[in-house]
């Protein structure tokens, strides 16, 4: 095996202030509460930065600056104009790229060449999709004279910060309306750099508002009575509490929640090909993926052949610093979330399952957890029923059609799967009846700002991305 020498990329390009405050009306601002947090490098377990902690008055505020800039001046923008704008956010990503990913690594664990040659590239490619969108509504199919709906207050997690922003943001302001949004407590650094951005792109005051904080920040937003939507991406948890505090009201709701996705892996695929697309199902971003395929339906006649492939490929992941260009594991993102996959790991061992992991040294500053998989998992295993959101992989087995789909719809969450296999009319077999609201096949968490995403059951409901993820925010009834 070959042996790679270093390859860092540099941390001086990025620029980290020792603290942050609120990015209200255009404006940096104090909090009027006295509450602060930090942010903290999960690999290192170094302070990054402090930030404020948004209270009620705050949001009070952001809300406030967002329904004024709706009223005066986006609400009324014709979409010719609101596209230069989006267009113009769009290609300041681009030009900031390199430093943005950079920052994205160091806040949130990732490696580099992820946040380097996924993350950036479907921001910037978000923010051009919709600009494209923001002129052109009356066509999108949505009835013929859509309208924005106002405040969406929007609140995004930590596993793709950036990424989940644009997803929300661009839709949001092509289509009109103006924004509140709270990044995760433990990756706040890109979403304030992205105000810098909106600066930059001269967008007007009040049109994007971010706000920082743990939970509370968020509830105080979403109960906000001043807002028209709410789009929340996290755990189903949350999503149902945010269910419950909107229901009997007039705000629209998106929620895009937690999943345990099939990856379905038939006799007759090609073995090389379906291995990496299952090591990019659940290792990618540390297994920090909502859709992650972290179920591996295997047919039962090749179940021996695909592991030891699989055994092998995984010992040649690379784990440690993840702004080295070579790694391919970085940290998880908390300790937190470290204790949570340590546990559900733990009970798979106590249930019976077998546990196996590469060699591979582990940092001992940081937080870290190695790529495993269980065999020997029974559909009644908490590993195989509980989302685990780490790099963590079940293997089951099937031996027909049938049975796979049985065994990937046992779940209550339905946001996405995968079908490995050579013949065309099993592909549209299984995906006519998997319940999950992305199938993909014979390739893993392809993302593309055209195409929507969503879930069913548990894992949510709504679509974001694609001409589907304008309708949340227009009001298309008939005036």
């Amino acid at each position: 095996m070959f042996e790679y020498a270093p390859a860092p990329e540099s941390r001086d390009i990025v620029d980290i202030r020792p603290s942050y405050g609120l990015f209200i009306n255009g404006e940096w601002v104090d909090s009027l509460g006295d509450a602060r947090d930090k942010t903290i490098n999960p690999a290192s377990e170094e302070v990054l930065a402090e930030f404020a902690h948004a209270n009620e008055a705050d949001v009070d505020r952001a809300v406030a600056a967002a329904r004024k800039a709706y009223d005066s001046v986006w609400g009324r923008l014709p979409g010719r104009e609101r596209a230069k704008y989006l267009f113009r956010i769009a290609r300041v990503v681009q030009e900031r790229a390199r430093e943005l990913a950079v920052l994205e690594s160091l806040d949130n664990g990732k490696p580099i060449r992820e946040s380097r040659d996924v993350d950036l590239p479907l921001v910037a490619a978000h923010f051009f999709y919709y600009a494209g969108w923001a002129d052109k509504l009356e066509h999108a199919g949505l009835g013929p004279a859509p309208r924005p709906l106002g405040v969406a207050a929007q609140v995004i997690p930590w596993n793709f910060p950036l990424l989940m922003l644009a997803w929300k943001i661009a839709p949001a302001l092509a289509c009109g309306n103006t924004v509140v949004l709270k990044p995760a407590e433990t990756t706040p650094l890109t979403a304030l750099a992205f105000a810098e951005i909106c600066r930059q792109a001269d967008l007007p005051p009040g049109v994007v508002n971010i706000v920082t904080g743990a939970g509370d920040t968020g509830q105080a937003l979403v109960n906000h009575p001043d807002v028209d939507k709410v789009a929340f991406t996290g755990s189903t948890e949350v999503g149902r509490l945010i269910a419950r505090s909107v229901a009997g009201s007039r705000k629209r709701v998106t929620l895009e929640l937690g999943g345990k996705a099939a990856n379905i892996v038939f006799e007759d695929a090609a073995l090389d090909q379906a291995v990496e697309g299952v090591v990019n199902g659940i290792f990618f971003n540390q297994g920090h993926v909502c859709c992650a395929g972290s179920r591996l339906l295997v047919q039962e006649s090749i179940e021996a052949e695909l592991l030891a492939a699989l055994k092998r490929r995984l010992s040649t992941l690379r784990m440690g610093d993840p702004l080295d260009k070579n790694t391919d594991i970085g940290a998880i993102n908390s300790a937190a979330q470290l204790a949570k996959i340590r546990e559900l790991s733990e009970a798979g061992e106590r249930e019976g399952a077998e546990r196996w992991s590469p060699s591979c040294p582990i940092p001992e500053k940081g937080f870290w957890f190695p790529p495993t998989l269980f065999t020997g998992v029974a559909q009644s295993h908490r590993i195989a029923r509980e989302e685990i959101f780490g790099p963590v992989l079940s293997v089951l087995t099937f031996r027909t059609p049938a049975e796979a789909v049985e065994k990937a719809n046992n779940t209550p969450y339905g946001l996405s799967a995968g079908v490995w296999t050579e013949k065309g009319s099993r592909i549209l077999w299984m995906a006519d009846r998997l319940r999950a609201g992305v199938v993909w096949a014979n390739t893993f968490n392809r993302f593309d700002p055209a195409s929507p995403f969503g879930g069913y059951k548990e894992s949510g409901y709504g679509r974001e991305g694609g001409r589907h993820g304008l309708e949340a925010y227009l009001d298309v009834r008939p005036m």
